[in-house]
């Protein structure tokens, strides 16, 4: 009998594909986020669209029944976040993360952070995420069913309107 984890894994290039944009689940404001300004922290909104990105994951293949059994993961290289609009603790939160573009090593993603009930911009999150041998500790290419999956994805991401933001830089307003 297969095990959940290697259910997981084998079949993802049998898993329907995720929706364009993934959307999460959605998220509750945890008390201890909040901040003496009385709104979420800005170390949780990263924690929320890092817990959508693992959703996701699932949905690729790569989440943790992938390291498990491929001794691969996923690092974080790079990461802009632009705070937009507060969140307060009782605000329901939803993610949408566009995967906006792929190559053997690397995803770029972007994740837009909304009031799940009011459909209000909170927060965004441009990402470069690497693709990890755990036994080596170093970038190394997506297995050749990861990285199909990943394509296909991508592919119906392009499909949707890309979200305003991408792209951006930190960087003082032009005079």
């Amino acid at each position: 009998m297969m095990t959940t984890a290697a259910a997981a894994t084998e079949g993802s290039k049998d898993m329907k594909l995720p929706p364009a944009p993934f959307l999460s689940s959605v998220m509750q404001i945890e008390p201890q986020w909040i901040d003496y300004n009385g709104h979420l922290n800005m170390a949780y909104y990263n924690v929320m669209m890092d817990r959508a990105i693992d959703e996701m994951w699932l949905q690729l293949g790569i989440g943790p029944a992938y390291m498990k059994e491929r001794n691969c993961s996923t690092f974080t290289a790079e990461c802009h976040v632009r705070y937009l609009r507060e969140i307060h603790l009782g605000d329901p939160v939803q993610i949408s993360v566009y995967l906006l573009g792929h190559d053997e090593k690397r995803l770029h993603t972007f994740e837009e952070l909304r009031h799940a009930a009011d459909g209000w911009l909170s927060a965004t999150s441009e990402n470069m995420t690497l693709h990890m041998d755990m036994n080596a500790r170093k970038v190394a290419a997506f297995p050749s069913d990861i990285r199909a999956r990943i394509k296909a994805v991508v592919d119906s991401h392009a499909a949707v309107a890309r979200p305003e933001g991408i792209g951006r830089k930190v960087a003082m307003p032009a005079r």
